[in-house]
């Protein structure tokens, strides 16, 4: 009966993928069976599509984009948006290109979060006449703080809403420079109204804007309510705001914002207190912001510990009855599950005591919240006996430098003058790729990252005309005692210090409470001498999709799209990429063939090599088969592999050419 109920709930039309994170709930679930652990083998490249944007765009400026968009299968087209905020819609068979839409975002904006598009929402507005222009609409934040609402046909600028099919948001605050505050994340839509949050530089002043969400009628474009996540009462800060994608349930009326911490993020001397509702879930009316219930997750935030991921809005069978949830994962690995209604956690979550002696003017929470039934999908505590040592007989003295001298006393260990160890890092745990999660057999899949951040607070007066050396971030903190340094702790080889692997896959049981497998994503072969393909892992900020058929699809810092098995964590194919694909894979049924499509841009903030790819695999058709390239050499290790066969033939002919000519000379 219990599979039944599953096999309903996920028997909904599998062919289209209309929101960012799969659906409304961001569950990123697929009912497509039609590629399988089976065939998966057999997956050929459909097409790859260029944005454009590597060649006719400065080097410098392409230098500071990151592509994490998700494309939309809707009205027979795939749309997602570039970096720069340019929508184009692709024909799902080919790739070729039906439309694009191009607001003009300046290459000057120098944004402090990277150019950055993550998605576009889709709404139908249902009391327009059919076939009339925008009565289904594409909407998008942009990395200058509009709002645009577009034809879903045509890519049309909608006339009707606000002026021309745009509304620029008012911040209320003069910034700092133009790219201090923006939009990365696809807005929500619902009952008529559409939500949108911001993405504010972090670390630069305690007076930073405020992280208001905003949201506005779907059809005219005017503004509906607002809702500030910050209690200010007794404090002086801003940010709180909501730069991962939100989610929405139609049915209830209610929006869920993952809301960050305040400013800065490193010292809390002028917030007192915990901060209410940063770093929280929080429910509001979708029709009128009202805030309904809200779920903090981190008391005091001076770690950088925002809520990262967009809710994921699902059904669970919690060993006491079917409850409608919110799954929240978090930086630090947590996994929090909240009934949907009151925001309760439906298994127990403990206040536990945690380090303290934060630095000088601010008072910490003494104690956080813990969830007791879902472990922990990272590991929070670093020893010094855990640096990675490649070559152990001569050890890792860089890194046991910079780690032995550093406040080292586990999750939440304050940020300190002498520096501080941070584990998880402010990347993850899990990040804004979110968490999937399969109904039919109740397993939450999520990518994880294990690296380690040594985090400095810089006394004031020191701060002045500091400039720190590459790879160090310094954040001046404008208007708190301390300015501070952040940095991964890297050796000398540019490895990070802490222990592979460096990016996981995790698959959790969540009514059983317990971790099911754990697979190891991405390789080195990107970034190492000659090709080398450890299988190490990678950091993964981006997210997974799973589907019915039982496979788990994900992009890493390599340049691979990859399959897992859904049941085991196997890990069964690779698919190559231009470059590497850090961002959230989709999938969708196109005359009759399954389709996984990942955008393929790169990621600049980790260094990786940048492109403008959208690429598109399906099963190979009755005349086609994978190519032996791909079998070989397109396969992590196949080209150092490839270049090793070839210099030993090399070296094998010119060997035998100088015997045959010895050989002669002597007779």
């Amino acid at each position: 009966m219990l599979l039944l109920t599953f096999g309903c709930l996920a028997a909904k039309p599998g062919s289209a993928w209309e929101h960012w994170g799969g659906d409304q709930g961001g569950t990123r679930f697929s009912s497509l069976t039609q590629i399988t652990p089976a065939n998966v083998g057999r997956l050929v490249r459909a097409f790859e599509f260029h944005t454009g944007d590597l060649a006719r765009r400065p080097p410098a400026v392409m230098a500071r984009t990151k592509f994490e968009a998700t494309p939309l299968l809707i009205e027979d087209s795939l749309i997602f948006c570039s970096p720069f905020n340019e929508v184009i819609a692709l024909d799902p068979g080919s790739g070729a290109q039906k439309w694009r839409y191009d607001p003009k975002v300046s290459e000057s904006l120098r944004p402090g979060n990277r150019y950055v598009c993550r998605g576009v929402a889709y709404w139908v507005d249902d009391q327009a006449a059919a076939g009339a222009t925008c009565r289904s609409r594409i909407f998008m934040g942009t990395n200058d703080v509009r709002l645009i609402a577009l034809d879903a046909r045509t890519g049309v600028p909608c006339a009707g809403f606000g002026s021309n099919g745009e509304v620029t948001i008012e911040i209320g605050k003069n910034l700092l420079w133009p790219g201090e505050f923006q939009i990365t994340s696809a807005p929500v839509v619902s009952r008529g109204v559409v939500v949108v949050g911001s993405s504010i530089s972090d670390n630069v002043r305690v007076d930073a804007p405020l992280g208001t969400v905003r949201a506005f009628d779907a059809r005219t474009g005017a503004p509906r309510w607002s809702f500030d996540p910050l209690v200010h009462e007794g404090i002086s800060a801003g940010h709180s705001n909501v730069w991962a994608p939100m989610s929405a349930d139609d049915a209830r009326g209610l929006v869920f914002l993952p809301t960050t911490s305040p400013s800065p993020d490193f010292w809390g001397g002028k917030r007192p207190g915990n901060d209410e509702h940063a770093n929280s879930v929080v429910a509001l009316r979708t029709e009128t912001g009202e805030r309904v219930w809200s779920f903090q997750t981190v008391h005091h935030d001076v770690w950088d510990y925002d809520v990262p991921a967009q809710p994921t809005l699902t059904r669970i069978d919690t060993g006491e009855g079917m409850r409608d949830v919110v799954i929240q994962p978090t930086k630090q690995g947590f996994v929090f599950v909240l009934d949907r209604d009151t925001g309760k956690p439906v298994w127990p979550v403990e206040e536990r005591a945690v380090p303290q002696g934060g630095a000088e003017g601010d008072e910490l929470s003494p104690t956080q919240p813990f969830p007791t039934h879902v472990p922990a999908l990272t590991p929070q505590r670093f020893l010094l006996d855990d640096v990675f040592k490649p070559l152990p007989i001569l050890g890792n003295p860089s890194c046991d430098a910079q780690l032995s001298a550093a406040r080292n006393e586990g999750l939440y260990t304050p940020p300190s003058t002498q520096g501080t160890l941070e584990f998880p890092f402010t990347g993850g745990g899990v990040n804004w790729g979110s968490a999937a999660f399969d109904p039919v057999h109740q397993i939450l899949y999520a990518n994880t990252t294990n690296a380690v951040h040594v985090i400095r607070l810089i006394p004031r007066a020191e701060a002045d005309g500091l400039k720190p050396p590459p790879g160090l971030e310094l954040g001046l903190q404008r208007g708190a005692s301390f300015a501070m340094t952040r940095q991964v702790a890297l050796s000398r080889l540019g490895l990070p210090c802490n222990r592979p692997p460096w990016g996981e896959m995790v698959a959790v049981d969540l009514k059983g409470g317990k971790i099911l497998w754990r697979s190891t994503v991405g390789t080195t072969e990107d970034r190492a001498p000659l090709g080398l393909a450890f299988k190490w892992g990678t950091p993964l900020v981006n997210g997974v999709a799973v589907t019915a058929g039982g496979l788990v699809f994900t992009g890493a810092m390599d340049a691979y799209l990859r399959a897992f098995d859904a049941g085991s964590g196997e890990e069964l194919w690779q698919g190559r990429l231009p470059v590497p694909g850090v961002a959230n894979p989709m999938t969708y049924l196109w005359k009759g063939e399954q389709y996984v499509v990942i955008a393929a841009g790169g990621h600049s903030e980790a260094g990786t090599s940048i492109g403008d790819s959208v690429v598109a695999f399906r099963l190979a058709r009755p005349d086609e088969a994978p190519s032996l390239w791909s079998r070989s050499i397109d396969r992590p290790g196949g080209r150092f592999m490839g270049a090793a066969l070839t210099a030993l033939f090399l070296v094998a002919l010119i060997t035998g050419a100088l015997w045959r000519r010895r050989s002669g000379s002597r007779a």
